[in-house]
């Protein structure tokens, strides 16, 4: 069967965009998804570790307890958290403006993961004390150290901003757009 074209452009509806249609279900449910996930995890870590001692998992390699990061991710830079949660609502509003242009399912997962994580830590620094975009991030996760002595302590959103930033490193060491070509592929591009 073959595709009718648009009668008002005259392309067919698999040209809609530059490598085919737009991926922004895939993005904002993978964000979606991860949101969810960091805010069951962190509502479970807040009812049943609180004022208790870390639970050792794996001989000693993971460790689950409670902390609040009023820095970045890993505990960086804390005490900017004002700045840090503007910075994650910019992140916010940029890729969900850019959603409706994702044509590359790799760049829809690299900017899902980010979207979850910044809005799954954004959550906390408004809605936790101290207050509004100054709360404490939860983080449970420790590694090697029940107190991040090894590591610092994390949870679920910055694992995910930290796999799409890696993710998204790597595609565009690639040269992977967000429409889904590469960008030796373009007509544009410089060539040595």
């Amino acid at each position: 069967m073959s595709e009718q074209p648009d009668p008002t452009t005259g392309s067919s509806a698999a040209a809609a965009g530059p490598r085919g249609r737009s991926r922004a279900r895939l993005l904002l449910g993978l964000a979606a998804a991860v949101l969810a996930l960091d805010l069951a995890t962190k509502l479970i870590v807040v009812a049943t570790l609180s004022d208790r001692e870390p639970l050792r998992l794996l001989g000693g390699a993971l460790y689950l307890t409670e902390a609040r990061n009023t820095g970045a991710a890993f505990s960086f830079a804390e005490g900017a958290t004002l700045v840090f949660s503007l910075i994650a609502l910019a992140v916010v509003v940029v890729i969900v403006r850019s959603a409706r242009r994702m044509h590359s399912a790799a760049w829809a997962v690299t900017l899902g993961l980010v979207l979850g994580g910044a809005l799954g830590n954004l959550v906390d620094r408004v809605f936790r004390d101290p207050g509004f975009l100054r709360g404490g991030v939860v983080d449970f996760l420790s590694v090697f150290d029940p107190y991040g002595g090894v590591f610092p302590i994390f949870n679920v959103a910055d694992s995910a901003i930290v796999c799409g930033g890696v993710l998204g490193a790597i595609l565009a060491f690639r040269g992977i757009e967000f429409d889904g070509s590469r960008s030796d592929d373009r007509p544009d591009a410089v060539t040595d």
